[in-house]
């Protein structure tokens, strides 16, 4: 149950259907790509990138100074709002910034 409700708490949010979609489009994005291209503030998007990844969206792999997230759906509710979002018509930005590893 617990699994549940932090999976539908995490997905409800319109900033961080923006931010999946982001990454359904794009693929794994560092951190200042999000931020430049979503226009967010960064500790703004770590919260959310938090959010998303303690509700088993999202994983991180770390690079030097960098942090890379991407999507890993835990279950195949998680594949069910993933495909709904990717279906949902919003305009996200191309990646502005492409970070150096």
């Amino acid at each position: 149950m617990e699994n549940f409700l932090r999976c539908i708490g995490a997905a409800n949010d319109e900033t961080r259907i923006k931010i999946l979609k982001f990454l359904i489009l794009h693929g794994k994005s560092c951190v200042c790509e999000l931020e430049s291209s979503l226009g967010m503030i960064q500790s703004r998007l770590s919260r959310h990138l938090k959010i998303l990844k303690e509700g088993g969206f999202l994983d991180v792999e770390r690079t030097g100074s960098y942090a890379y997230y991407f999507l890993a759906p835990r279950s195949e509710l998680h594949n069910t709002i993933l495909e709904e979002i990717n279906n949902i018509d919003i305009y996200i930005n191309e990646k502005s910034v492409v970070c150096a590893s």
